[in-house]
């Protein structure tokens, strides 16, 4: 197949990465509906845990620097999915000492919260990949089919072994993911901190407010329709949670519209690229060789396990040990402040803080 002049201007990836072209993965976070609501929904949900969103408010780094710590965000899942095995292990590794950071004691509850913790990086995996699988299904081309279905959520368990919870605890079909909702439903909470985060995460404006004055109401159109169809993904429950009340008429409205608008997308990947450029410019050189059909040098495609041990990192659950507990001797120990040098670390692997 011949190469467009486009693509043989982008950089080939080294290989395949943990799931290649053959992958239901790749089918589905390649649609137009994933980095975009999809995403959105995945870290509008995520803010459902007490622990996560406890995080979010004391470091305040959505409201701060909202741009980069979306940016950031949608690089690393866009690594784990497209990217070449040695930048993603990188970032898989440098993500635990990031985490050491986010210790602390939630407000409301006072347990002792932690990014790293199994139970909360499950929570930010399933809710992730569920949110970008509905996002396909609603506004994309549809449900996957049984076997589809099936091997989309083996490689979400394949995308575990990246993070510090166990591949054993994914949900694997359906049927699971409802009842690992329904286990973690006493657990969440729509406290005040999650609302006020909810709210502003859908608020894409302040990821694109360098518009011309000229289209600043297509700009709120756009906004309006992007938030109304990411609540439009949500079960009615958790919008009660969280105080987002739509309607009926609002939820059969979007649906046509955003399915019509990614369909139309979806054949112009130079298109899709422009729009990924403004919500996350550091993920298009990720996204780019996939979504332009350009083959890394080498067709491999690797295991999380192979790519650790040819790269020379621990599996997340055990990385960064003795970091970890320096951190948390600072923090709970000591009443200090936890040290920043796993963000510095991580601005080459997964972009700029500010």
């Amino acid at each position: 197949m011949a190469i467009s002049k486009h693509a043989r201007s982008v950089t080939p990836a080294e290989d395949y990465g943990f799931f290649g072209p053959d992958s239901v993965a790749w089918k589905v976070w390649g649609y137009p509906t994933s980095l975009t609501i999809g995403f959105s929904r995945a870290v509008v949900v995520e803010e459902l845990d007490p622990h996560l969103v406890a995080s979010v408010d004391h470091t305040q780094d959505i409201y701060r620097r909202p741009k980069t710590r979306y940016d950031r965000t949608v690089h690393y899942f866009a690594l784990v999915t497209f990217g070449a095995s040695r930048p993603t292990a990188r970032a898989a590794d440098v993500l635990v000492k990031v985490h050491s950071k986010a210790i602390g004691t939630e407000p409301y509850a006072g347990d002792r919260y932690d990014a790293n913790d199994p139970d909360s990086q499950l929570w930010i995996l399933v809710t992730a990949w569920h949110s970008v699988l509905k996002a396909y299904e609603m506004y994309g081309p549809g449900r996957l089919s049984a076997a589809e279905e099936a091997q989309y959520w083996a490689e979400c368990a394949r995308a575990a072994e990246l993070q510090t919870c166990s591949p054993d605890d994914v949900p694997r079909s359906r049927a699971e993911l409802h009842a690992y909702y329904e286990r973690m439903r006493p657990v969440m909470s729509g406290s005040p901190i999650a609302r006020r985060a909810m709210a502003h995460l859908m608020d894409i404006s302040q990821l694109a407010d360098e518009v011309p004055a000229v289209l600043r109401p297509a700009r709120w159109l756009v906004g309006w329709f992007f938030r109304a169809g990411v609540i439009a993904t949500l079960p009615h429950w958790m919008r009660e949670m969280a105080d987002m009340p739509q309607s009926r008429a609002v939820d059969l409205l979007v649906r046509p519209v955003l399915r019509a608008t990614f369909a139309a997308l979806s054949p112009s990947k130079r298109l899709q690229l422009r729009i990924l450029g403004l919500l996350s410019p550091s993920t298009v050189p990720v996204v780019a060789p996939v979504l332009l059909g350009v083959p890394p040098t080498s067709p491999e495609v690797l295991t999380p396990a192979q790519a650790r041990g040819r790269y020379g990192y621990d599996r997340p659950a055990e990385a960064h040990l003795e970091w970890r507990a320096r951190q948390r001797e600072r923090v709970f120990g000591r009443g200090e402040r936890p040290s920043d040098e796993g963000l510095v670390e991580s601005e080459p692997v997964l972009g700029r803080l500010a």
